[in-house]
């Protein structure tokens, strides 16, 4: 970096540079290690002003050059930034990471190092006098072998991002690769995208009906994949498109407004406009909620304009009795014989010639009365559609699947292939421990040994706890939030008894805000 950047930069932002370099040449004299400028942080899409790796021990630096106060906004900045490294960066994860806030023009403050359990410091705040002084002391805290900077530097990063920050970057054309881990759980993600559309292909050009059926552990990744493929496909062609279809509303809802806004703040970096009618408009395309896509196919009885349709979830459509129940008290028709499995695949059949369904199915989640599990989709197929090929997951014989049931006998084998790269066996959820979806199953099975094991290894990075006591658990959860972090609780819709706790569960709740505004 230096005053003749070749890249265009405006006068501010180069003396800012410039007034870094030469304020840490005259404050770590004598002091070792490395100085990293502009870092990238991947998930956050930002950039650290810089980070110094001395010893033991990492440094996330944000620079305020100028400012004479240590503002909230600012010390949440640099935490982030910290978090992030201390969660998703590999050669981070078992290091002790000091956040530091340099407000150039501000009285110094003591150097107080304060280390919570997982090696992560509180932000210290300095106008950069004592710096040397806070990594002298941080250093002295710090064990194990010194880091060696090319390799910090090119350490695998898995960041997480959320579902949100998923869809919103799929949008803008950036490949899942990019946004997800950059370890197995990509690698599994690509698979899965290259295997189903590989099925897809296959199925435009030859002619031919297909539905596949995803699964995976709970936070590999189902919606994220379906998501990247329907992003993928949408508008391929100007005769085809595809779409995701959820039965979650509130998602729907808040993945629709999380597009619309990130498009019209990316055109207004770009120095456009744009109308949000129309950024909403163009997120419906994309995003629909499955009982609207329904309702539209009741209207008429022509082919969709949809030739790939992605089911969010698909284990908890409707059994025939709930949807005959539905289509006679909402929609006055007395006669409907189909199961809702049944019926949306009647609607992709009306395509002449070729069409692709893709299932994204969570294992024993089928939670609401009436939800038919798998056994319907299957039975329709069997019963109604015997010209569709059938493309399932390796894992689809298991019992959290199956329900001990035997889901496709007396289907011409011919019909059915079994793939293994239609399962997600990668949690992207939970980086802290990949061991945490097991242990959840092992407690919902009832194995308690398995369990207790289990919980053994993970206790220490994924902590539980239980109390009746609610001021106890906000207590709690206030005191291990750190930087920007949310935290919340979570109630059952029939915890009535809550009530005096100032907790209703039967107001309503505007998703949009709850998820998207500050």
């Amino acid at each position: 970096m230096s005053a003749n950047n070749q890249f265009a930069l405006e006068e501010q932002q180069r003396n800012s540079w410039i007034t870094q370099i030469e304020s840490l040449k005259a404050w770590l004299p004598g002091t070792t290690g490395e100085i990293v400028f502009e870092y990238s942080i991947p998930r956050m899409g930002k950039r650290i002003d810089c980070v110094i790796i001395s010893g033991a021990t990492v440094f996330p630096i944000e620079f305020k050059v100028g400012a004479k106060i240590y503002e909230n906004s600012a010390i949440n900045q640099v935490t982030d930034y910290a978090l992030d490294l201390k969660n998703f960066h590999e050669q981070s994860h078992t290091r002790n990471i000091v956040p530091i806030l340099i407000c150039t023009d501000a009285s110094d403050q003591p150097p107080v190092l304060q280390l919570y359990t997982d090696g992560l410091s509180r932000t210290v705040l300095t106008n950069g006098s004592s710096l040397h002084e806070i990594i002298s002391i941080a250093s002295s805290h710090s064990s194990g072998e010194y880091i060696v900077a090319d390799e910090w530097l090119s350490s695998i990063y898995k960041p997480t991002p959320t579902i949100i920050e998923a869809a919103q970057a799929l949008y803008r054309g950036h490949s899942v690769e990019e946004i997800s881990r950059s370890d197995s759980g990509a690698i599994n993600l690509s698979r899965t995208a290259k295997a189903i559309s590989g099925i897809i292909c296959e199925s435009k050009q030859k002619n031919i009906k297909s539905i596949c059926f995803l699964t995976g552990v709970p936070g590999a990744g189902k919606t994220l994949a379906g998501l990247n493929l329907a992003n993928s496909w949408h508008n391929e062609d100007e005769s085809e498109h595809a779409v995701f279809l959820s039965g979650n509303g509130p998602l729907v809802e808040v993945l629709r407004e999380a597009l619309a806004r990130n498009e019209i703040e990316v055109a207004r970096g770009n120095g456009e406009k744009k109308k949000k009618s129309i950024t909403i408009s163009k997120a419906k395309s994309f995003i629909q909620n499955i009982h609207h896509f329904r309702d539209d196919a009741l209207e008429n009885t022509r082919a969709p304009i949809e030739r790939v349709v992605i089911f969010d979830e698909a284990q908890r459509a409707w059994t025939l009795k709930q949807t005959a129940s539905f289509m006679k008290t909402k929609k006055a028709r007395k006669d409907f014989n189909q199961s809702e499995p049944e019926f949306l695949i009647s609607v992709m059949d009306r395509h002449l010639d070729w069409a692709t369904i893709i299932c994204l199915i969570g294992g024993g989640q089928e939670i609401n009365t009436g939800e038919a599990g798998l056994r319907e989709w299957f039975a329709s197929l069997k019963r109604s559609f015997p010209n569709w090929d059938i493309h399932i997951s390796c894992k689809l014989v298991d019992y959290e699947y199956t329900q001990g049931m035997k889901l496709y006998d007396g289907i011409s084998s011919d019909r059915v292939r079994i793939h293994d790269d239609l399962h997600l066996s990668v949690s992207l959820r939970s980086f802290r421990s990949e061991k945490i979806a097991a242990f959840v199953k092992a407690i919902l099975d009832c194995e308690s040994d398995r369990a207790k094991s289990l919980y053994a290894e993970i206790h220490n990075s994924y902590p539980i706890f239980i109390t009746r006591d609610i001021s106890c658990a906000k207590s709690w959860l206030r005191s291990k939030a750190r930087g920007t972090e949310r935290y919340g609780l979570l109630a059952s819709s029939g915890a009535i008894r809550l009530k005096p706790f100032a907790i209703n569960v039967k107001n309503s709740i505007d998703p949009i805000n709850w998820f998207l505004n500050p």
